[in-house]
């Protein structure tokens, strides 16, 4: 199988993120058992051209301020200069609307569209832009096959007027081999919790950081270590100077997978307060360690957490109810031990080699008329 396929970035670039994990997880898999696939991504300062990531071929053009206007020149170059069976899009930022260009099977994957949760993180104009780019999708792509990642996903897409049946649910991955919990490596000795991922505005770390505050208040001495990049730490790190909460919250910036690992078993439960995520990897790889998460609930974090069984599920944006959850496992725990002994258990039936293979029977099943 000859697979032509776009993602916005490749695993290499420095902005590369969950998205792009999971196309590497599942297209490498398939390269690796014998599938070409070319990948067509924007570069970054200092980017070789081309480079070869798990046996993918890509082809780095533009940058990501400039992909949206040159990606499509790009694939109609690359249609021309080789025969495909397929062409994959990745949309996990704006859409380039390739099925204009080819009449060939069209293969779509979607963690997640933004929706009018864009206008929580962009300013007016360039949330218009990603709102107003993504109403058009039922139509341009309304022959193609579907992957998405979880059913909040498919539901969304449902909603958004495209077939329930062109869409197949295909749950990431997980490596339990190294996200696994280790006897050796016991909890902190005060009640600390953990968000991992961007620090980006969207992602609701200030209501971890108010739900903090809130506990504090009632006279519990919780902690917050937050790891991760991204452009709203200075406003975060402002928030937690204003509360005088700088003896009770960390920034860690960039770790390695090992000290992140180390992090995730060590905690007392993982904090992610999103408005919106295709999936929530960060919960599954707590929930891997035996670490329970806690999440907002919204769509693709239902789907990542079982409420009341690997984690909770809180009102989002509401620094009280996340507060309250926190002083609750922070009291109790035999309940952390027990949550995350289901969370393992779920990670468990999760596995990158299971997604790839469903990944490959539904882009074969897509290939026929």
């Amino acid at each position: 199988m000859n697979i032509l396929a776009v993602n916005w970035l490749d695993r290499e670039n420095p902005q590369a993120g969950g998205a792009e994990i999971h196309f590497f997880e599942l297209f490498g898999r398939l390269a690796q058992a014998g599938a070409h696939v070319t990948l067509i991504a924007s570069g970054w300062p200092g980017a070789a051209p081309v480079a070869e990531i798990d046996g993918i071929q890509v082809r780095r053009i533009a940058g990501r301020q400039t992909f949206a206007l040159k990606g499509r020149a790009a694939v109609r170059s690359a249609l021309r200069a080789r025969r495909y069976d397929i062409v994959v899009e990745d949309i996990n930022k704006l859409p380039l609307y390739l099925p204009t260009l080819t009449r060939l099977p069209f293969y779509v994957i979607i963690p997640h569209l933004f929706g009018t949760t864009v206008f929580q993180e962009a300013p007016l104009p360039v949330g218009a832009i990603v709102w107003l780019s993504e109403l058009p999708i039922p139509l341009v792509y309304r022959r193609a096959a579907f992957h998405a990642i979880s059913e909040s996903t498919r539901d969304d897409l449902v909603a958004r007027g495209i077939a329930r049946e062109r869409i197949r649910v295909i749950r990431p991955g997980i490596d339990p081999t190294w996200f696994h919990p280790d006897p050796l490596v016991g909890r902190f000795p005060e009640p600390t919790f953990l968000y991992v991922g961007r620090i980006k505005r969207y992602k609701g770390i200030d209501v971890a950081i108010r739900a903090i505050e809130v506990a504090r208040r009632q006279g519990h001495a919780l902690r917050l270590e937050i790891v991760g990049q991204g452009d709203d730490r200075a406003r975060l790190e402002a928030l937690v100077f204003r509360l005088e909460l700088q003896d009770s919250i960390r920034f860690r910036g960039f770790v390695t997978e090992a000290e992140k690992r180390d992090l995730l078993r060590r905690a007392w439960g993982l904090v992610f307060p999103s408005a919106k995520e295709g999936w929530g990897i960060a919960n599954i790889e707590a929930s891997a360690c035996g670490t329970p998460a806690i999440a907002s609930d919204r769509p693709g974090l239902r789907d990542s957490v079982l409420d009341g069984q690997t984690g909770f599920l809180v009102p989002h944006g509401d620094p009280a109810a996340l507060g309250a959850i926190l002083v609750r496992l922070a009291g109790d725990r035999d309940l952390v031990e027990r949550l995350g002994r289901a969370g393992r258990l779920f990670a468990e039936t999760l596995s990158w080699e299971r997604a790839a293979l469903e990944t490959e029977q539904h882009l074969r099943e897509s290939l026929k008329p």
